[in-house]
C-alpha cells in the first residue's frame, strides 16, 4: 500500500488525499471493466460457440427416455391356428434412485421376496432375495459387498414378469412404501405345446444373449443397434428370426423429466408402441403333426420284432432320426417340414439352465436345412450318419436328363445290364444292389430298375470319356446346381447349408473318372432334405426351380392384409424337350412299400445311399415322390439316416404325408 505522508500545509494535504482517491477509484473502475469484459466474452462464447453442446446437455439433464417393447405378432398355420402367439403380462421393474441407501435397497429385496412367496403363483419358481438384488443391478449383494458398478441409474430393471393379480394388488396398495418400483405391461411368447414344426418356427432369446453370439447371422443384434433393450426377447432361429422385423413392431417410449441428479421431477410422457404384424404360414397344423408322428412311429416300428420277423426284414433298427419336407408343386409353398425328434421351444422362456440345454442340444438344429448330429450320447455320435446323406438312387432321374441333354444317350438307347460295370486301369467294379442283372434296359427302365451299371457306363463314364466336353466334372456340377443340389434353396432360413459336394475332392484322392462314375448313381454329394424337396418339385413341374415359401400373407393386429405371397418365385428354369421329361416320368414307377391302395397315380424314386462311418458302410433311406402324376400338386422328400432301403425306411412315411394332405387340403381340386 502506498504510504501517505502528512503535509504540514492543510491545503496541500487535502489535495494529496483527493489525488490518491482518484487513483484508487480509477483502478477500481478499470478492474471492474476488465472483469465485466471477461464475463461478456465468456457469455458470448457460450452463446455462439458452445450453444449446441450446452443445449444437448440441457436436454440430457432434463429428460430421460426408456423404450417400450411392442407386442409381437402371432404366427398362424394356413387354417388360422395359432402356433406361436403373444400373451400380455404385467411385469415389475425397479429403478435405481441416486443417493438411495444400500440398507433400504436390501430391505426392498427382502420385502419383495416375501411378497412373491405370499402372493405369487405357487406353480412358478420362487425368486429369492439373492436373485432379486442381482436383478436390481445396484452394484452389490445382500451383504452390501461391492460386486461391480451399476449401469445407468435411469434404466429400469425387470425384477419379475407374469405378476399375479394378488401381487399387483399388493404392490399398488403399498406403492408409497415400496419406492422405486413400477408395473409395466409386456408380452410373453408362447408356443403350441404340440410342438408344431419346432425347428422351422424357431425360438426367441434375450437380446443380451443374442448380441454376444458368434453365429454370423446373429450379427444384426450386435452392440450399436439401439432398437433393442437387453431384456427384450428377439428371434434367435427359424421364422422367428427370418421375420423378426415384421413380427416385432415399433418401439414406444416413456419420457421422464429428471434433474441433474437423475431424480424424476414430473409426470411421465408415454408414446405407445406399434404392435407387430402376424404371419399366416403355408404350413398346415394337422399335416405337420401327422408328418412328425409318422417319422417317430416308423422309426420305432423298424426296431420292433414285427419288422424283424418279416420275410424281407427292415434294416432300419439303428435309425434314430428322420426328416421330411412337403412342398406344393405350383407355388413352392411348404406344407410340412419335420426334423425329428423335436422339443418344446417354450423351454427358452425365462432363460434356460445347462441341464435343460444339454437335454435338447441335439434337437435344436433344423436337420432339413443343415447338418444335424444324431440325438445320442456324445461318445457314440461318430458312429452314426448326420442328417446330410448322399442321395443314392434318387439322383438317377437327373442323371438320365444329363445323359440325354448332353447327347451321351438317346431315348432309344439300349444297354445290356449284366449286374456289374468295370472301368479304369485298375478294373474297378460297380455293382447293382444285390448284384442283380437286369438285362436289356432303356433310359426309362434303367430308372425304374435303379440300375447303377447303366448310370455308370452310359452316363458317368461316357461323360468322362467324351472328346467334345473339355471339363466334364464342371458340366456335371452345373446340372447339379441348376437343379438345386449344392446351392442354397434361397429359403432365407438362417443357418441353411448348401450341402457337401464331394466329387471335386474325389478327383484329388482318386480320379475324375471315379468321381463321375460314383456321382452318376448318387454317391458324390450330401444334400439337405429341403434341397431334395426342391429338386423333386422341379422334376414335377418340368424344370422350374421354385423358392421354398413358408408365408402366405402378413396381416396387422386388426387382420388387415399387409402383404400376400400367393405366386411362385422361379429361381431358375431348365428347358428340356418334353420327350426327356416323359422318359424320366415313365421311369419313376418302381414299386414301393406302403402305397398299396393309394388312390392316385404318382411318380416316385427310392434311394439307398451309403455312408462310410467309423470303418463301416451304413445304409440311409431316401425317398422322393409327387402326386398326382398328371397335374402334380404335392412333392415330398423323406430322409432317414441309417434307415436301410429307401422303399422300406422312408416311403411309408411319405405315404402318410400324402394321405394327410389329401384329407385336410386335397391332392385334387374338387372343381377339376
Amino acid at each position: 500500500m502506498t504510504k501517505i505522508h502528512e503535509s504540514k500545509d492543510p491545503a496541500q494535504h487535502e489535495a494529496n488525499l483527493k489525488r490518491h482517491f482518484a487513483i484508487r477509484l480509477n483502478v477500481f473502475f478499470f478492474s471492474t471493466f476488465i472483469l465485466f469484459s471477461i464475463l461478456v466474452l465468456n457469455l458470448a462464447y457460450l452463446q455462439f460457440v458452445k450453444n449446441d453442446e450446452m443445449a444437448k446437455k440441457e436436454d440430457n439433464s432434463s429428460t430421460f427416455s426408456t423404450q417400450i417393447v411392442p407386442i409381437r405378432g402371432n404366427i398362424f398355420d394356413r387354417s388360422g391356428y395359432a402356433i406361436a402367439y403373444t400373451e400380455s403380462t404385467q411385469s415389475l421393474y425397479f429403478r435405481v434412485e441416486p443417493g438411495r441407501s444400500a440398507d433400504s435397497v436390501v430391505q426392498l429385496a427382502y420385502d419383495l421376496a416375501d411378497l412373491f412367496i405370499k402372493n405369487g403363483d405357487p406353480s412358478k419358481p420362487i425368486i429369492t432375495s439373492e436373485e432379486i438384488i442381482k436383478r436390481m443391478d445396484v452394484g452389490y449383494d445382500l451383504n452390501k459387498d461391492f460386486i461391480k458398478s451399476p449401469v445407468l441409474t435411469s434404466v429400469p430393471r425387470r425384477i419379475k414378469e407374469g405378476l399375479s393379480q394378488r401381487e399387483i394388488a399388493y404392490l399398488l396398495e403399498h406403492k408409497d412404501e415400496l419406492k422405486g418400483l413400477e408395473i409395466t405391461e409386456e408380452s410373453i411368447r408362447k408356443y403350441d405345446t404340440n410342438t408344431i414344426a419346432t425347428q422351422l418356427i424357431g425360438y426367441m432369446r434375450e437380446h443380451s444373449v443374442a448380441k454376444n453370439q458368434l453365429v454370423s447371422y446373429l450379427g444384426r443384434y450386435k452392440d450399436g443397434n439401439r432398437e433393442y433393450t437387453d431384456g427384450e426377447y428377439v428371434g434367435f432361429d427359424g421364422l422367428e428370426f427370418l421375420y423378426q422385423d415384421v413380427l416385432r413392431g415399433k418401439n414406444g417410449s416413456k419420457t421422464y423429466p429428471i434433474n441433474a441428479k437423475e431424480q424424476i421431477t414430473g409426470q411421465v410422457e408415454i408414446e405407445f408402441p406399434q404392435k407387430g404384424n402376424n404371419l399366416t404360414l403355408s404350413l398346415h397344423k394337422d399335416v405337420q403333426l401327422l408328418t412328425e408322428q409318422a417319422i417317430i412311429d416308423h422309426i420305432e416300428w423298424m426296431k420292433s420284432d414285427e419288422a424283424r420277423l418279416l420275410k424281407t426284414p427292415y434294416q432300419g433298427k439303428e435309425a434314430v432320426a428322420g426328416y421330411a419336407v412337403a412342398m406344393e408343386v405350383k407355388t413352392g409353398h411348404v406344407v410340412a417340414m419335420a426334423s425329428m425328434p423335436d422339443y418344446d421351444s417354450n423351454v427358452w422362456r425365462g432363460g434356460i439352465n445347462q441341464t435343460d440345454l444339454n437335454l435338447i442340444r441335439q434337437k435344436l438344429e433344423n436337420g432339413t436345412i443343415r447338418e444335424r448330429r444324431p440325438d445320442i450320447p456324445i461318445e457314440d455320435m461318430g458312429k452314426h450318419p448326420s442328417s446330410l446323406v448322399p442321395l443314392g438312387s434318387t439322383i438317377k432321374p437327373l442323371t438320365v436328363l444329363v445323359g440325354l441333354n448332353e447327347g451321351l444317350i438317346t431315348p432309344q438307347t439300349r444297354y445290356q445290364d449284366t449286374g456289374q460295370f468295370i472301368y479304369g486301369r485298375d478294373l474297378s467294379r460297380i455293382r447293382n444292389s444285390g448284384s442283380h442283372a437286369y438285362g436289356s434296359l432303356t433310359p426309362s427302365t434303367a430308372i425304374e430298375k435303379s440300375s447303377n451299371t447303366f448310370m455308370s457306363a452310359m452316363i458317368g463314364n461316357k461323360l468322362y470319356l467324351s472328346n467334345r466336353i473339355e471339363e466334364p466334372l464342371d458340366v456335371w456340377d452345373s446340372y447339379m446346381k441348376r437343379f438345386g443340389l449344392g446351392v442354397l434353396t434361397e429359403s432365407g432360413l438362417p443357418g441353411e447349408q448348401n450341402g457337401i459336394i464331394e466329387y471335386y475332392e474325389t478327383v484329388k484322392n482318386s480320379s475324375e473318372q471315379a468321381a463321375l462314375v460314383f456321382a452318376s448313381f448318387g454317391q458324390q454329394g450330401k444334400y439337405t432334405t429341403l434341397q431334395l424337396a426342391q429338386y423333386v418339385t422341379m422334376l414335377a413341374n418340368r424344370g422350374k426351380r421354385l423358392k421354398p415359401q413358408f408365408v402366405t400373407k402378413i396381416t396387422d393386429y386388426e387382420d388387415r392384409v399387409v402383404e400376400e405371397f400367393t405366386e411362385p418365385i422361379i429361381l431358375n428354369k431348365v428347358d428340356l424337350p418334353d420327350e426327356y421329361w416323359e422318359i424320366i416320368e415313365k421311369g419313376m414307377l418302381s414299386g414301393v412299400k406302403g402305397f398299396d391302395g393309394f388312390p392316385y397315380e404318382f411318380r416316385r424314386k427310392t434311394g439307398t445311399s451309403e455312408s462310410d462311418i467309423a470303418g463301416q458302410k451304413l445304409d440311409n433311406a431316401v425317398f422322393i415322390a409327387y402326386a398326382p402324376a398328371e397335374n402334380p400338386t404335392l412333392a415330398v422328400a423323406v430322409v432317414v439316416p441309417e434307415g436301410g432301403f429307401g422303399g422300406q425306411g422312408a416311403a411309408p412315411i411319405a405315404r402318410q404325408i400324402f394321405d394327410a394332405y389329401d384329407k385336410y387340403i386335397g391332392l385334387v381340386d374338387d372343381e377339376e
